[in-house]
């Protein structure tokens, strides 16, 4: 019944446009690029950046509600993913009915609409999580869900999808700015610390651990704080802060009623000559051998999902420290957006 409601909200015509803009091919933006050409955000710029996204929007958000109709298992019907799915044509909609961007005015007024969209998707990540819950409800419980591999790489790649239009709409968005901070270009900070982003990411962290624990295990950084790298400090903080997340959970869990005192998580911030590596760790006692590849997966938290069946979908998840299992996949995916990655290494017994 849901998923016949849905297909009804849509004209044939919208839906078959759909379909042709799907087809078409995307165009990759580097972190040099959108560096380089937001370094001078003239009305001229602007405007060449809003034509550029006018088509290129359209062609990614097509892409993904093709996807979101073709999911393996059922998992298309479920009411969550239909959700997501007509957001993703509404979206689409709204782009196809903007006219031709001619002139300032029209930029200016295409820059509102696309915050809107940003908006709109907001609680995608939680409200997939729910539609794959729905459909981990009806499934064979001896079905090993590591092994399904076909929602794992459509997941995978409808995050880093997702990702990627966010940064191009908050990059366009960011450009507005009549006063930003020195160093930064949009939503890149063309010299960024990463000691600074892991502190602020860690004060978070252990914050909501306080609020649930009541107390949390420090966090010791070591590194250069006057190394600095032009890169996303939104994604970073994401990326650390998930990660000593899971060490604070990990280590406060292990000595909770001990009566030592809990060990600190150390942080090392490394400065090679390709590569920055940030390494994590703890000695929460570590996760079996078993037990690693699961970790990447989007099926395995046994966590409650901050949005369950009865809730609101249109209000902001709340970050707790068991969250629905996908902090570790999509913390990787944000390594990897600009040609990183994220290792996860476990003795067990000890920690990580």
């Amino acid at each position: 019944m849901a998923a016949k409601k849905a297909c009804e909200t849509f004209s044939k015509s919208l839906i078959e446009e759909v379909h042709r803009w799907g087809c078409l091919k995307q165009t990759g933006v580097s972190l040099r690029y959108m560096m380089e050409f937001g370094s001078k955000p003239t009305d001229k710029n602007l405007l060449i950046s809003a034509q550029f996204l006018h088509k290129e929007l359209a062609i990614r958000i097509a892409r993904r509600a093709i996807e979101l109709e073709n999911l393996p298992y059922g998992l298309s019907q479920k009411p969550a993913v239909l959700k997501v799915r007509d957001w993703y044509v509404d979206s689409f909609r709204d782009l196809r009915a903007f006219p031709n961007i001619k002139n300032v005015n029209d930029e200016q007024d295409f820059t509102e609409m696309i915050k809107a969209i940003k908006v709109r998707h907001n609680n995608v990540v939680p409200t997939m999580a729910l539609g794959v819950q729905q459909l981990k409800k009806r499934m064979d419980p001896k079905i090993v869900y590591e092994d399904l591999v076909e929602i794992h790489q459509f997941l995978d790649r409808f995050y880093m999808s997702r990702i990627g239009i966010r940064m191009l709409i908050g990059q366009h968005v960011e450009l507005h700015n009549p006063n930003p901070p020195p160093h930064v270009v949009g939503y890149i900070h063309t010299k960024m610390s990463p000691v600074e982003v892991a502190r602020n990411a860690s004060e978070d962290a252990r914050a909501i651990c306080c609020r649930e624990y009541g107390s949390a295990p420090d966090v010791h950084i070591y590194g250069d704080p006057d190394f600095t790298f032009p890169y996303v400090p939104a994604h970073l903080h994401l990326m650390v802060f998930e990660l000593v997340k899971n060490s604070l959970r990990a280590v406060q869990e292990r000595f909770m009623d001990s009566d030592k005192v809990a060990p600190p998580i150390r942080i090392i911030v490394a400065d090679g000559i390709e590569d920055v590596t940030i390494k994590v760790s703890d000695e929460g006692g570590g996760i079996a051998r078993s037990g690693l590849p699961k970790i990447f997966t989007y099926l395995y938290s046994t966590a409650r999902n901050p949005l369950d069946e009865h809730s609101d979908l249109g209000i902001g998840d709340n970050v707790t420290m068991a969250g629905y299992g996908y902090g570790l996949p999509i913390s990787r995916l944000y390594a990897r957006y600009f040609g990183g990655d994220l290792q996860i290494i476990s003795m067990e017994g000890y920690g990580e």
